[in-house]
């Protein structure tokens, strides 16, 4: 059986479907088929790893797509990402924590995959989209000149063919494409990944009964949050599930926490006694009964090309996969997808596409390689509770200051804005990069034992870190546009000089890695007030150059 769609979709999972819909929502009248190798409905809970969603991915489901009543009502509202320096530790209230006390404006969600896939599966075929799920692909023709691609698939104990003008790779680590075209690209972040699902919530917020510890947050609810437990070369997350279950993991530095350590269920949960005690200590009761365990090896990977003027593409996993630490695999399928739509569209209107596939690869690149030096070495100081919060405050910021709001404002395939704003994209990755290196450095060097000292480190308490948030959802014309993304840069050195200044403060002879060239020209220019206060600079290792605590002036 042989049949034509306009664009043909490898791949029904979260990017596959997302992408479907949104061509479905910009033009009624394309014709799209989606080919899912499983049936449908799929089951809840323990189906795919990756439930937690930061502010890009968030606002692509919410409001890109309109499916916030769904966010709202089946799915949990996230309370932010919370860190613990809990290494070793059966009391975590006893552990510097890292967190907000409150809300933050801008939501994002945890995610049931289960669940949301087959709501968005629903939601295709509510909107015309041939959502053919039981269907695995078996050949994929791809044309080098106008003529349409074709697509072998098996489905019902049948063959079929279908023929289409754009194909895209959604299949997820199977890459379909990647793999017929050799485009598979390793990377130098050596990381593996181990995760389960269990019944029932864990919830951090019972592990104390200290009346203070409990009553920080408003509403009293960590659990809802993305916990990370921490430690160094890894970390543990704990993600809540709609369904009345928990997701559970370890994710570490192959080098520090060899994958054979904890590769069954049986070895995570001894590894889990020996590094987090107090939180095996909670998961470990028969309440939480298990529900899967899965892990990958050298989970990180790149991809050497991914848009095409051959009317091709690839998105989500079957391209490129950075870490699920700070949860960005939302935020890369929200952008993929839209510079795919946004060149279908262009060819529908029988614009060159080309040189926008070029010009758009090389922006998701740049994206993939700013994201990836969160990462890249940087796993030993997971467990440093004196330099790990700086790192996550610098992180967040860098984030929000520059690509979140290109999302947000849709300005993501503006290329002459882009253009006139380039300056002040170097500016943000040549800090970044000589941070996250003044970072590394400062880890290396705080070489003595770590002490549990109970702080809560507040990112609701950081009035600029809050407004940051908030003022994504700004609507905002071009100049005004412009004028955010340079302030925000000038956000980014104020923090790199105060960090800068601290490090210098705890290793005298610490070297700057650039820092100071970057922030010369801009000496004069300065906050009125520090940009974080003394707590967020406490010294929790011991060093011979250590100087007492106080706040930093700018």
């Amino acid at each position: 059986m042989s049949a034509q769609a306009d664009v043909v979709i490898l791949g029904g999972g979260l990017a596959g479907l997302t992408l479907a819909i949104q061509l479905r929502q910009r033009d009624p009248s394309i014709a799209v088929t989606v080919l899912e190798r499983r049936a449908h409905p799929v089951r809840e809970a323990a189906f795919k790893v990756g439930e937690s969603s930061v502010e890009i991915g968030a606002h692509y489901f919410a409001d890109v797509l309109g499916f916030r009543e769904h966010l709202e009502t089946q799915q949990i509202r996230k309370f932010g990402f919370r860190f613990f320096f809990s290494e070793g530790q059966e009391d975590v209230d006893q552990c510097t924590e890292i967190g907000v006390s409150q809300l933050l404006p801008t939501p994002s969600w945890q995610l049931d995959r289960g669940r949301f896939e087959n709501f968005l599966g629903e939601q295709a075929r509510a909107l015309g989209v041939k959502f053919l799920d039981g269907a695995t692909v078996r050949t994929i023709d791809l044309s080098k000149d106008d003529a349409p691609h074709g697509v072998g698939f098996d489905r019902g104990g049948a063959s079929h063919t279908i023929s289409a003008r754009w194909v895209v790779d959604a299949a997820g680590r199977a890459g379909l494409i990647k793999r017929k075209l050799d485009l598979a690209q390793p990377n130098d972040h050596d990381a593996n990944a181990v995760w389960w699902r269990v019944d029932g919530y864990v919830k951090p917020d019972e592990w104390s009964d200290d009346p203070t510890w409990t009553g920080r947050c408003d509403p009293p609810a960590r659990w809802r949050s993305t916990n990370h437990m921490c430690g160094p070369g890894y970390w543990f997350w704990l993600i809540p599930l709609a369904s009345n279950a928990h997701s559970l993991g370890i994710v570490c530095d192959a080098k520090m926490h060899p994958l054979d350590t904890m590769n069954s269920h049986a070895k995570a949960m001894d590894w889990l006694r020996e590094h987090q005690p107090g939180v095996a200590r909670a998961v470990d009761k028969p309440e939480h009964a298990l529900q899967d365990f899965l892990f990958f090896r050298h989970f990180s990977y790149g991809c050497k090309q991914v848009f095409s003027g051959d009317r091709w593409a690839l998105t989500g996993e079957a391209g490129l996969f950075l870490d699920p630490f700070y949860s960005p695999g939302s935020d890369f399928i929200a952008m993929s997808n839209t510079f795919i739509v946004d060149l279908i569209e262009k060819d529908r209107a029988n614009q060159p596409v080309a040189p926008y596939a070029s010009i758009y690869e090389q922006l998701y690149f740049s994206f993939y390689e700013n994201t990836l030096t969160l990462y890249q070495d940087q796993y030993p100081l997971f467990g440093d509770a004196q330099v790990m919060p700086l790192k996550v405050i610098w992180d967040y910021t860098y984030y929000w200051a520059l690509l979140a709001p290109v999302f947000f404002a849709q300005r993501l395939t503006s290329i002459p804005l882009l253009g006139r704003l380039r300056d002040a994209f170097s500016q943000g990755r040549e800090l970044n990069l000589s941070m996250q290196a003044l970072l590394r450095e400062w880890g290396e060097r705080n070489t003595g034992p770590l002490v549990p000292d109970g702080r809560f480190l507040n990112q609701w308490g950081i009035e600029w870190f809050h407004e940051m948030n908030r003022a994504l959802n700004d609507p905002l014309d071009d100049a005004q546009f412009e004028a955010r993304l340079r302030a925000n840069v000038v956000r980014m050195r104020w923090l790199a000089a105060e960090m800068l200044a601290e490090a210098r403060r705890t290793h005298a002879d610490i070297d700057d890695h650039g820092l100071d060239a970057q922030l010369a020209p801009f000496r004069g220019d300065a906050p009125a007030m520090p940009c974080l206060d003394a707590a967020w600079y406490a010294r929790d290792v011991q060093s011979p150059d250590l100087q007492p605590a106080e706040a930093l002036a700018p």
